[in-house]
């Protein structure tokens, strides 16, 4: 009797290990299904475009396969509208039953799918390339990652150059929601301490075609304009003020002077030479990470098939982003468990090896990292490109000050005394 009762218990035993482990593997064979979501429609489809061929590029170095895995990537787009964002989100994971995750591309769009991670505990979110400081810095969700820098951060040393180069007043123009008060406050948190002054902020709408009035309002007693405008907006604004006649030093927002607006056909173009902007990124950047990062890129999306001389600063967001996912994935071995708590555990500790260096998450799964001052140059072939004036590493979100003196950005916060 107690022969047959240990030998039952052995049976047992073997049968739920030989289950478990036929389920391991089971699960490793199916394709893993990470949703992808960028803006393909309205004023930021170009970069949207070149968003998702950073993230497929990423995907497309480990030969589509993670942890075993086939990857499947499953897109969506969205408009640059919150409510769009989530709707598409939403449809990705409870109806695509999407187990990752990435992006969105735009400021408000990333709050509003923070904001709807907290409904999906079993999910992980990886921010596409949008940069609003609220989407980790208010209310974070535990379950929304970002492993890009945000608009504030890119903008950190932009007020110090500004300043230094003897633009004491400078008109701000920026679309009116959170990622360019983002901008804005990464801006003016430096140039305001240093002595300089913004005597007027234009906010428009996003997707505005009539900067006429904006126009008409410039000071005329201003040293430079900082426009932070992006994709279609900043081509009708650009356009627009060359036809007025405008003349002043032009400073530009990180997505105001990215490659999809650099290789926009116009004669405005030609002005943006010597064009200061805050990024994470440099089109020339002299690294080797860098270089082939942008080696491959142009690989694998060459002009002739749509691609730009350089990523766009979209395209790097999107890579790093997808990139981290993959990283981690394999680190736990493709463990998704448990709400997928080792993954993420996985996610918040992780030194993320990127083309602009390494990046670390704070306690908010927020980006620390480097970012750079650009200058638009102009190569032998006419081409532009971003060249680095000043590059500074370990940036945090916050950038460097105290939470009492850190104010998140809006329409009036900063401003200058």
């Amino acid at each position: 009797m107690k022969i047959s009762k240990r030998f039952a218990m052995r049976s047992l035993l073997g049968a739920a290990a030989l289950a478990a482990a036929m389920g391991s593997a089971w699960a490793q064979g199916q394709p893993l299904k990470i949703g992808l979501l960028a803006t393909l429609e309205g004023p930021f489809a170009a970069g949207g475009a070149d968003g998702m061929r950073g993230a497929e590029l990423a995907a497309r170095q480990r030969n589509n396969t993670v942890a075993g895995r086939r990857i499947e990537i499953i897109k969506a787009s969205s408009n640059a509208n919150p409510d769009v964002a989530v709707n598409a989100t939403r449809k990705l994971v409870e109806q695509d039953k999407v187990e990752i995750m990435v992006g969105p591309l735009s400021g408000g769009e990333g709050i509003a799918v923070k904001d709807y991670a907290k409904t999906q505990p079993g999910v992980t979110f990886i921010n596409g390339s949008s940069g609003a400081q609220a989407a980790t810095l208010t209310n974070p969700s535990a379950n929304f990652f970002r492993f890009n820098t945000d608009g504030a951060q890119w903008m950190a040393g932009l007020g110090k150059a500004a300043f230094d180069k003897g633009y004491r007043r400078v008109m701000i123009i920026a679309e009116d929601y959170a990622f360019p008060y983002s901008q804005v406050q990464g801006f003016m948190s430096s140039y305001c301490r240093l002595g300089g002054r913004v005597p007027l902020k234009a906010w428009v709408p996003l997707g505005g075609k009539d900067y006429s009035s904006v126009i008409a309002r410039i000071p005329r007693d201003v040293d430079a304009l900082l426009v932070i405008l992006g994709g279609a907006d900043a081509v009708n604004f650009l356009n627009q003020y060359e036809a007025a006649g405008g003349d002043k030093p032009m400073m530009g927002g990180s997505i105001t002077v990215s490659q999809d607006i650099l290789n926009y056909r116009g004669r405005r173009r030609e002005s943006l030479v010597g064009t200061m902007a805050g990024s994470p990124t440099a089109d020339a950047l002299d690294t080797p990470e860098w270089k082939a990062f942008v080696a491959d890129y142009q690989r694998a999306y060459p002009v002739s098939a749509g691609g730009y001389p350089s990523p766009s600063l979209f395209a790097w967001a999107y890579y790093v982003n997808m990139k981290a996912a993959l990283d981690g994935l394999e680190m736990v071995n493709g463990d998704l468990s448990n709400n997928q708590q080792r993954y993420r555990q996985a996610l918040s500790t992780m030194t993320l090896k990127s083309p602009t260096g390494d990046i670390k998450l704070d306690a908010n799964r927020q980006a620390i990292a480097s970012v750079f001052v650009t200058e638009v140059a102009r190569d032998a072939q006419g081409n532009l490109f971003n060249r680095v004036l000043t590059r500074m590493d370990n940036v945090n979100q916050m950038l460097g000050m105290s939470a009492a003196d850190f104010k998140i950005g809006s329409r009036d916060e900063p401003a200058c005394p």
